[in-house]
């Protein structure tokens, strides 16, 4: 039997209760006396609760619902916002004015002013209430060509500075308000206790005693000090903790997992950054995708009013996380009413707001939602709109520092960013080499050294950080930027070469290397290691040392994770996280000053200390390798090394995502051609023929030699190449945004004129994507995009994430098959019937 306290006690009678799912344990039961009471420092203004008051008075039904709905700008115009009253807007990850992520600062700044006119458009009657824009500035404004990229929160958790923390959270609220957002979903104060969860760099530390002294320091720097008065007279924005609770501490670190703990360490450890945040005042609070014990935090009422609001004392408004809503039981992205009625004040709904508005509307009108849990969300909503002082503020564009391009990348912002990279630098081995000498011949190595995306990682500009180039970054610098720079003020060469090959022999090599960007569930992992394809760079150390080269390696990673190779390897071993624009902050700690300790200057020492611990082995639950707060300084006596280990401990597994690499399937997949009776053929052997002889596959060199598969299809009957799984996948929070099938594909002859991509499944998948838009991509590999929602309704099932099918002739090379953002060429969903 499920105990679940509280959690319908909100509700109508009968409503909801058959929709609740059984816990693992049965422990959802919460006990509010056992929390913190943390004193909620605004007092409420008896004028201006009279002023809500009588706003919510004079709403009417329609007014109240649209003003609890948010919607992203990819999938709702101003009008929309007229037209349903909307509270709030978004943009996602890769959204932009006019569908453009990438557009310059003046159009998100016009199109803020155009939500807000609509908004307050009072032609058709209503009250008028303006809407507030959300944005993820999660490290500086990282949806902004041009804007701040701070380090992101792992490697601020490694500076161990409060105060540094709140100098970027005002940094930050300046350069948003630029361009007319005010609120940032911002700070992540997730304890991240399994370095395997992909949102791992988006929490501070593992110590929950640090993300505490963080969570209250970033919450002054966006909204300043409390009781300060309208956040929208002085250079701030709203913030929002997040995720309502404990996020970082999923079973196996599996993103929008379940946190399968006791009530004791959802309260001790995730719950307590929450405690500084409130005594700050933090505006608003997301709740997560995850569960406590197999219940959905959005849907525990026990947890988001009983504690939170209650015991808690928080008195901001509470907003769900994208489309989180359909996750919880009994409910769609459509429809949701368990949401609102456990104390969602907001519901996220960026693509499903339309439908969810009407559901919403219908169950207010018959008494599923009641009307005094509307109207409660409502005031809090308004309230907080008023502490904003947005009724007042006017237009986006008539705002203090709205229009400011040059606070964007502000040279004062940027040398804060470069003070936290230096300061976040963690260094684990140091065999003398370091600090380099001034005037050295330093070769620079590595796929990470001249790399801005790279070195910014996910959450930059688009969703996932990837598919950038560096125009995209003006005024940034990468780690070779700013090592040339400082090696060459101190009268010395440096050289770039990714692989490490030189003519002239240097005095050291530097190697960054590391992941690449990621975000959210793209970046979980099965375990603690770098991919294959980001382990190159270890052979270009064995090459430089095996040549007499000292190297010093530099690792750009989200996450501690198994380096023992790298570690022995190396002279010198530093972790740089994800530093963000301001690559040069490198340099400051490496390269000692022209002049040296001759001309009376000594370079920094290395003051980060790990936030985390650094693993011995590829095991999430093995040995320790380097503790928590461990760093050296740098200026320590050279100590004789002792190698560890170079054994992760695992075999190597699935990657998260990836199908088919390098023309090969991936551990536990299988590659097959399938003929119009029922005949299925595995290939493994190459060439092959299958499907009666009407198909031919062979090898052919892509990135690597026999990298890709060619299928020869002779046509005269229905053939199908597909990728087919040990067991079936449930790709359904994958399909919840933008995730696509992205398939590195060349069409060597136009496809066939009823050539599909499709997926099968156990129920559900029935849609089929025409391959007719992607003809004139013949000749040359492209990736080529399909939206995972365009392959069916239900994909909790699928046996074959990709299948190509056709009956008549064509012929096309296979080389990779995965799970992604970024496509050169992206196939619309088909019509809806």
């Amino acid at each position: 039997m499920l105990a679940v306290g509280s959690l319908t006690s909100a509700l109508p009678a009968g409503a909801g209760e058959a929709q609740q799912p059984a816990a693992a344990d049965g422990a959802t039961t919460v006990h509010p006396a056992q929390w913190p009471a943390p004193r909620w420092p605004l007092a409420r203004d008896a004028a201006v609760e009279r002023r809500i008051a009588d706003l919510v008075r004079r709403m009417t039904l329609e007014e109240k619902v649209g003003q609890v709905i948010q919607a992203d700008i990819a999938s709702v115009t101003p009008d929309d916002v007229r037209r349903y009253h909307l509270g709030s807007v978004l943009n996602g990850g890769n959204s932009g004015p006019g569908g453009d992520d990438l557009a310059p600062a003046p159009k998100w700044l016009a199109l803020a002013d155009a939500f807000y006119a609509a908004s307050t458009d009072r032609r058709d009657g209503g009250v008028g209430i303006p809407l507030i824009w959300g944005t993820d500035a999660v490290h500086g404004h990282s949806n902004i060509v041009g804007a701040t990229l701070f380090p992101h929160n792992v490697g601020l958790g490694a500076a161990n500075d409060p105060a540094l923390v709140e100098r970027i959270g005002r940094a930050t609220a300046a350069e948003i308000r630029v361009t007319g957002q005010e609120w940032t979903f911002a700070p992540t104060v997730a304890v991240p206790q399994d370095a395997r969860w992909g949102r791992a760099y988006e929490g501070y530390s593992s110590d929950p005693a640090l993300v505490a002294r963080y969570t209250g320091a970033m919450v002054r720097g966006l909204q300043g000090p409390a009781g300060g008065g309208a956040l929208l007279k002085g250079p701030y924005v709203l913030a929002s903790t997040k995720h309502f609770l404990a996020d970082g501490g999923t079973f196996e670190g599996r993103d929008q997992g379940d946190a399968r703990i006791g009530e004791d360490t959802l309260r001790d450890v995730h719950g307590r950054p929450y405690g500084p945040a409130i005594e700050n005042g933090v505006a608003t609070v997301m709740t997560s995708f995850s569960s406590w014990n197999g219940l959905k935090i959005a849907a525990n009422r026990g947890l988001v009013t009983d504690v939170l609001k209650g015991r808690m004392n928080f008195d901001g408004f509470v907003v769900t996380d994208w489309n989180a809503h359909g996750q919880l039981p009994g409910c769609t992205n459509a429809s949701c009413p368990v949401a609102i009625n456990a104390g969602v004040d907001m519901y996220m709904a960026p693509d499903s707001w339309k439908p969810l508005y009407h559901s919403l509307l219908a169950q207010a009108k018959d008494g599923t939602v009641p009307i005094a849990r509307l109207d409660d969300a409502v005031t809090r909503i308004l309230r907080t709109k008023m502490r904003l002082g947005l009724f007042e503020a006017g237009k986006p564009s008539s705002r203090l520092l709205a229009g400011r391009w040059d606070l964007l990348g502000a040279p004062a912002h940027r040398a804060l960013a470069r003070e936290a990279v230096g300061k976040s630098l963690v260094l684990l081995k140091n065999q003398g080499v370091l600090p380099v000498k001034a005037g050295a011949r330093v070769l620079v190595a590595g796929d990470g050294a001249d790399d801005v995306a790279r070195q910014s990682g996910g959450w930059t500009l688009t969703w996932q950080g990837t598919g950038l180039t560096r125009a995209n970054f003006p005024g940034a610098t990468s780690i070779y930027d700013g090592l040339r720079e400082a090696v060459t003020r101190g009268g010395g060469t440096a050289t770039l070469s990714a692989d490490g090959r030189f003519t002239t022999k240097p005095d050291v090599a530097i190697v960054v290397f590391g992941e690449t960007p990621y975000a959210e569930f793209q970046g979980d992992l099965k375990t603690l290691q770098l991919r294959a394809d980001q382990r190159g760079p270890v052979e270009t150390m064995r090459r430089l040392k095996a040549q007499g080269v000292p190297v010093v390696a530099v690792m750009l990673t989200g996450r501690p994770l198994f380096a023992g190779p790298e570690l022995n390897l190396a002279d010198a071993f530093v972790v740089a996280w994800l530093p963000g624009s301001e690559g040069a902050g490198v340099a400051d700690r490496l390269i000692a000053p022209p002049g040296g300790q001759a001309g009376g200057k000594r370079a920094p020492g290395f003051t980060g200390r790990l936030s985390m611990p650094w693993p011995a082995t590829a095991r999430a639950d093995g040995p320790v390798l380097f503790p928590l707060g461990y760093g050296l300084t740098g200026r320590e006596a050279a100590r004789r090394w002792t190698p560890v280990s170079e054994d992760p401990g695992v075999a190597d597994g699935d990657e998260g995502g990836v199908f088919l690499s390098d023309g090969a399937p991936a551990a536990g997949w299988s590659l097959r051609v399938e003929g119009a009776t029922g005949e299925s053929t595995r290939i493994t052997t190459l060439p092959a023929v299958a499907a009666g002889g009407r198909v031919r596959v062979t090898a052919v060199d892509a990135r690597v030699q026999e990298g890709a598969r060619r299928f020869d299809l002779a046509g005269g009957g229905v053939q199908q190449v597909a990728l087919a799984a040990k067991s079936p996948l449930d790709l359904t929070r994958q399909s919840n945004g933008d995730v696509m099938l992205v398939a590195t594909i060349r069409f060597d002859t136009r496809p066939a004129a009823d050539a599909v991509l499709l997926a099968q499944c156990g129920r559900g998948c029935a849609e089929t994507v025409p391959l007719a838009p992607a003809a004139a991509a013949t000749g040359k590999f492209v990736t080529l995009g399909v939206p995972l929602k365009c392959l069916g309704p239900d994909l909790s099932a699928v046996e074959v994430p990709f299948a190509l099918r056709a009956s008549g002739r064509m012929s096309f090379t296979l080389a990779r098959v995965a799970l992604g953002t970024v496509a050169d060429r992206v196939l619309a969903c088909p019509p809806a019937r």
